[in-house]
């Protein structure tokens, strides 16, 4: 996380504690351009009104909910940036009482909630989060086109099994065998017992014949 442990725990306080959003203190946040539909490489321009002359943080939440501080911008117009890569990859900037923030070319790491923070009487005021994501991608259905085979138009989607023919067949497959499988092993036993009565009738029989003479 690219925040000092000091700012982290006050960002922890002002999203743990609603009493500290902005009572006396309006904050808004938004962008002068549509970003509904954000592109990668795109440059993403934020602006942050208020109605005090106190300074800003801009504070980026990501997809994971992790908190990174990107850039202080002072009263006086001065920018302090988190690192010396966000100083390239951002860029910050005030007038009047306006707050400028400009990805210069977004990218999916990009993605996320950014909040405009304010110190203003020893108290924290967050601003409303502006999302900022680039359009879900959905890939699109492929179509199979029939096919020409000895002057006679083939559809593949008629060779494509059904599913529920398929898995039919295969409850059918499974049926077939928990039932055949133990006839055949009744059937082995059965004939397995015959074998021994046979034997022991054998040895009977010659036992009696002893006997007898």
């Amino acid at each position: 996380m690219d925040t000092s442990p000091a700012l982290l725990l006050l960002l922890a306080l002002g999203f743990c504690c609603p009493g500290i959003y902005g009572q006396s203190l309006e904050i808004k946040v938004g962008s002068p351009k549509d970003i509904s539909q954000l592109q990668v490489g795109q440059r993403l321009e934020l602006e942050c009104r208020a109605d005090r002359n106190s300074g800003a943080f801009w504070i980026h939440k990501d997809k994971k909910g992790t908190l990174h501080f990107i850039v202080f911008i002072s009263s006086a117009a001065k920018t302090t940036f988190g690192n010396q890569r966000k100083a390239t990859h951002f860029q910050a900037s005030k007038h009047n009482t306006i707050y400028y923030l400009t990805v210069k070319s977004f990218t999916p790491q990009d993605e996320g909630n950014y909040f405009c923070v304010m110190n203003y009487n020893q108290m924290l005021y967050f601003s409303p989060g502006q999302p900022a994501f680039l359009p879900a991608t959905t890939v699109a259905p492929t179509t199979c086109e029939p096919t020409t085979k000895g002057g006679k138009t083939e559809d593949p989607n008629l060779k494509t099994p059904d599913p529920e023919r398929r898995m039919q067949e295969d409850l059918n497959f499974f049926c077939h065998i928990f039932i055949w499988v133990p006839l055949a092993g009744a059937c082995v036993l059965l004939l397995i017992a015959l074998v021994i009565t046979l034997v022991l009738c054998q040895q009977t029989r010659r036992r009696r014949c002893r006997c007898k003479r």
